[in-house]
């Protein structure tokens, strides 16, 4: 009985070692190193995705609270789908919008190197500054309609998407060789993750909604949409750069983002 404890106990160490871990990478939120955190899979942070759904429903679960918080306190729900949109913004960083826009950024350019040299530079063009606008007010705009219908829902669907949503931006980092040698995108493909359990907990995930009345069907089709999406980031970054960076995982996660709150958004 003491050894299936120790065993329980390890297990659930290592768990919440990869849960840090990702919330350190995916967040700025102020988590410390603890003495526990042993990497049982390799040094690099994808080797620690096992938990990067759970991870991202955490970081969803910070724009739930804004929104339901927003509400609480009176304010319209254009404002209050606002606020959770800017919350989930300022809890990353910016990590995945920063990313979108270096790809949006880096379509202008004429040769592949271009392209690479287009990504690494911290200034935003004209394509980055709309992808920024469309995809914050897509996500505003689409957040506020099934909202309306049903806040408890709206809620769910932050929580589940921030999970899946950032799962899914792992698949230009599996199906491409890395653009360059050096960057997240090459040091993806170092480490590994554990993808089966990865996508296994996104899938639980992705069907939070049920619980707030939505259907089957439709919660079918936000997965299903955002990875034909995300596949179709992953093309264009083939044929623009013959591989993945970490740029092009974000711009995946953002695209995986706004693909679910639109056919969320639809119908209504």
């Amino acid at each position: 009985m003491e050894s299936y404890l120790s065993t329980v106990r390890r297990v659930a160490s290592e768990f919440v070692a990869d849960l840090l871990a990702c919330l350190r990478f995916y967040s700025r939120l102020p988590i410390p190193p603890f003495e526990f955190e042993k990497n049982p899979y390799g040094s690099g942070i994808t080797a620690r995705m096992r938990m990067l759904p759970f991870a991202g429903a955490l970081i969803g679960a910070f724009g739930a609270l804004a929104l339901l918080s927003s509400k609480a306190l009176g304010l319209a729900l254009p404002l209050a789908a606002t606020l959770a949109i800017l919350c989930l913004i300022a809890v990353t960083g910016a990590f995945h919008e920063d990313g979108l826009a270096d790809f949006a950024d880096s379509i202008g350019g004429t040769t592949r190197e271009t392209r690479l040299e287009i990504l690494k530079d911290s200034r935003i063009g004209t394509f980055g500054t709309i992808a920024l606008i469309g995809s914050v007010l897509l996500r505003v705009l689409s957040l506020w309609i099934f909202a309306r219908h049903n806040l408890g829902l709206a809620s769910l669907v932050l929580i589940a998407t921030g999970g899946v949503s950032r799962t899914l931006g792992l698949l230009p980092l599996v199906l491409l060789p890395p653009a360059r040698t050096e960057g997240a995108g090459f040091s993806a493909t170092s480490d590994q993750p554990p993808l089966r359990v990865t996508a296994l907990f996104a899938l639980a995930l992705s069907l939070l909604p049920l619980l707030a009345g939505a259907s089957l069907w439709r919660v079918f089709n936000a997965l299903a949409c955002s990875a034909v999406a995300v596949y179709g980031v992953t093309l264009l970054a083939r044929r623009l750069y013959s591989g993945q960076t970490g740029d092009v995982a974000g711009a995946a996660q953002q695209v995986a983002e706004v693909t679910t709150y639109l056919v969320f958004a639809a119908r209504f």
